[in-house]
């Protein structure tokens, strides 16, 4: 009969309960955003007019003088502002 209340006793302890872990909040890290795609604008070199040509070299060969202080000939000027114009829309 001890035996049967040892055991009694022994049983009648309840085992622990398992407790559930605190929860803990997630936070999610902002995700990047990624820029938008840039379109990539092509440029076509278009051989202007005579005329557009003709009054590029005038404008160049006025400011190539102007560095010059107007000292040289007008023609090196012209031939100078041509040499530019050409490597230009070639």
């Amino acid at each position: 009969m001890t035996d049967t209340k040892t055991t009694k006793a022994t049983s009648s302890k309840a085992a622990p309960k398992k407790t559930a872990a605190p929860k803990t909040t997630v936070t999610k890290k902002p995700v990047a955003k990624k820029a938008p795609a840039v379109k990539k604008t092509t440029i076509k070199k278009t051989k202007p007019s005579a005329e557009a040509i003709y009054k590029m070299t005038e404008v160049a060969a006025y400011y190539i003088a102007l560095k010059n202080g107007f000292a040289g000939n007008p023609s090196d000027y012209w031939i100078e502002a041509e040499a530019q114009i050409r490597t230009i829309y070639k």
